[in-house]
């Protein structure tokens, strides 16, 4: 130690430069050291297991997030989650000992976020496990099928925001027979609240009794995004039932129930979520 002191000392003296005062340096790292333990507000809240990033930023704007007791509406703060006391909804949030990955076939009738006020049983009513888990995405009440849930807030992030491009596939059950101009203009996109929505995959599986089960692929997720698009066209929905998201399906997994995915499924599910973003949405056409 002596030694790379007079290394250091020498070299200065060589330049003719004044050596710094070790405490000025000790107080330069520590601060460069303080700066690096500081993450954005959404972040943290996320890696704890709050919800999804895109909700974080939610609460933040709705005034349901307070550091160190004051409310925090800015999105963006920085803050050290080892320093800062952040509470959410008056709970203060604390990092999973370890992530938790469910399956869920969600019923019709269930909401898919505890966060709607509905008074409506909620999707993880269904589930019983000591983790707090948050859905990734959502099903609307009278919609079906597979819902993620977890603790893991940065993967939901990458596997919700459309920028990313994940894949979200449905059966759709139609009122009629849609003809092959209105599953053309379903794959080019339809204007919803004056926006067009992404090219998607829009095929016809089967016809059953007068009436018609589509298959859908997403690459985005608006608010009830399939039953405007149908509805657009002139047949309405009856029914619709997820059967993917990116690398999971749903298999044969009853209605109600749940089960744990299996290490092969996180580790796909992590790669899927590492793909780059993409840079402009192209068109998607099924064959």
């Amino acid at each position: 130690m002596r030694c790379s002191q007079r290394a250091v000392i020498s070299t200065w003296a060589l330049f003719g430069a004044p050596h710094p005062r070790p405490r000025l340096v000790a107080k330069s790292m520590a601060l460069q050291y303080n700066e690096s333990m500081s993450e954005r507000l959404q972040k943290v809240m996320a890696q704890a297991g709050i919800a999804s990033r895109r909700r974080c930023e939610e609460l933040i704007t709705g005034g349901r997030v307070r550091v160190n007791g004051v409310v925090v509406r800015e999105l963006g703060t920085k803050v050290d989650p080892a320093r800062d006391k952040i509470l959410v909804n008056g709970q203060e949030i604390t990092q999973p000992a370890r992530f938790t990955y469910v399956m869920l076939y969600k019923p019709r009738g269930i909401i898919s976020d505890e966060g709607e006020p509905t008074g409506k049983p909620t999707a993880l009513s269904l589930v019983d496990l000591p983790e707090r888990l948050f859905p990734v995405g959502r099903l609307d009440l009278n919609s079906e099928g597979l819902l993620l849930l977890t603790n893991d807030g940065l993967l939901a992030h990458r596997l919700t925001h459309p920028r990313y491009g994940h894949a979200k596939e449905y059966r759709v059950l139609v009122q009629g027979r849609p003809g092959k101009r209105a599953i053309e203009q379903l794959c080019r996109g339809v204007n919803i609240g004056g926006k067009m929505t992404r090219p998607a995959k829009v095929w016809v599986e089967r016809v059953e009794k007068g009436n018609t089960w589509l298959r859908f692929v997403l690459r985005e997720g608006r608010k009830r995004q399939i039953r405007h698009m149908v509805a657009h066209v002139g047949h309405p929905a009856l029914r619709i039932i997820r059967i993917r998201l990116g690398p999971l399906t749903i298999g044969n997994l009853p209605a109600g129930t749940w089960r744990h995915l299996t290490r092969q499924e996180v580790r796909d599910l992590r790669m899927s979520a590492k793909r780059k973003p993409r840079k402009r949405p192209e068109a998607d056409k099924h064959g």
